[in-house]
């Protein structure tokens, strides 16, 4: 690329903003430009809007300290600055499908980190590295907002990033029944331990919404496009707990599988360890070379060993065993990186998947 695309960061002041911000730091392809947030931090520079609630432990960029903070309200002014946009607002979800259609409508491609889009029919939610097909429902968005290069694109719930690409790795064996079980950090509620003490040596069994995006967002990556829209799969039948426990960063989850075809264990690691898609295929920046690892070791994955491979843009597989009661085929523990792959970080691959099929480009 002859020159670096202008990025825009919606919601650049929080957890998930932040998270691109760090990620975008040196971006053979981007560079982040402008940063909009709420009223309140209109006019300061990032490093006065952010005010000592840095939350990350790399340092903040030093290329970002001096950006005067935009409203991210005054759509046509920030648009006006940009090639295309990440979304990480924090809104009502009424108030996300809405701006984040605004920005779509000034010709400013979105790619979102909310949740606000994820089932609007002909927005693409994508794991690059499983649907990236999807994508292609953009011409018919397109036609629905008017646009001729503005759309929004999604990126789905963190929680199934730990699970998901193993199952998707066995489709041939045909998985038709997952139970499943998230144990979530709090970086995915935007927390640190200094904001939330009380989750120190606690757990919570409940996460506000969470189950049912587990459950049902799966089908949505597995559907295909039908007039125009995205048509979720009727298959697997997914049920999932999901538990809030104290790790600050990495999601595990613990699952249960029916297969139609039952694999042995052998080869369910070889298609972990042999899997790629479009990421690894086009060698994007962000892309892990190795999507999903798969670890022999019983006690792993590990968060303090294991959450961070690939840059955190990994996901790592362990303890495939087969269940010996027979009521499921077999069992594992995957674990993902909640704010890198899971959020601002699949959102950066999204772009750059974006970007190489040529949905993304210069103004």
């Amino acid at each position: 690329m002859d020159k670096k695309l202008r990025v825009g960061i919606l919601g650049g002041t929080g957890m998930v903003g932040q998270r691109f911000i760090s990620l975008l730091e040196n971006h053979p392809w981007y560079e982040v430009v402008t940063i909009a947030a709420s009223e309140r931090s209109a006019g300061k520079t990032y490093e006065e809007a952010v005010n000592g609630r840095w939350k990350l432990e790399t340092p903040m960029p030093e290329a970002v300290k001096n950006i005067k903070v935009m409203n991210v309200n005054e759509v046509e002014k920030v648009a006006a600055t940009v090639d295309f946009v990440f979304s990480a607002v924090d809104m009502s979800k009424d108030e996300i499908k809405a701006i984040e259609e605004a920005y779509a409508k000034t010709e400013t491609p979105v790619v979102s980190n909310n949740s606000a889009h994820r089932w609007t029919p002909d927005v693409p939610m994508v794991i690059p590295e499983i649907n990236a097909e999807h994508f292609a429902v953009i011409e018919s968005q397109k036609k629905r907002l008017g646009t001729e290069r503005g759309f929004i694109a999604v990126k789905p719930n963190c929680s199934i990033q730990s699970y998901v690409p193993m199952l998707n790795a066995w489709k041939e064996f045909e998985p038709y029944e997952v139970v499943v079980t998230t144990y979530q950090a709090i970086s995915g509620a935007g927390k640190t331990f200094k904001d939330w003490p009380e989750m120190v040596e606690n757990i919570i069994p409940y996460i506000g919404g969470e189950e049912e995006k587990s459950e049902k967002e799966p089908l949505r990556i597995w559907g295909h496009i039908e007039n125009g829209v995205i048509v979720p799969a009727e298959n697997p039948k997914i049920t999932c707990q999901c538990i809030r426990v104290p790790v600050l960063n990495g999601h595990t989850a613990a699952a249960f599988v029916k297969f139609k075809k039952k694999p042995t264990k052998e080869q369910l690691i070889e298609k972990l360890n042999s899997y790629k898609g479009l990421p690894q295929e086009k060698e994007l920046p962000s892309a892990p070379k190795q999507f999903i690892t798969y670890i022999e070791d019983d006690n792993r994955p590990q968060v303090k060993l294991d959450v961070d491979i690939e840059r955190g843009m990994g996901v790592t597989a362990g303890r495939i065993r087969e269940d010996e009661l027979g009521l499921y085929d077999f069992k594992f523990v995957g674990l993902s990186h909640n704010t890198v792959r899971g959020a601002a970080g699949g959102a950066v691959l999204c772009a750059e998947a974006l970007t190489a099929l040529g949905y993304i480009a210069a103004k």
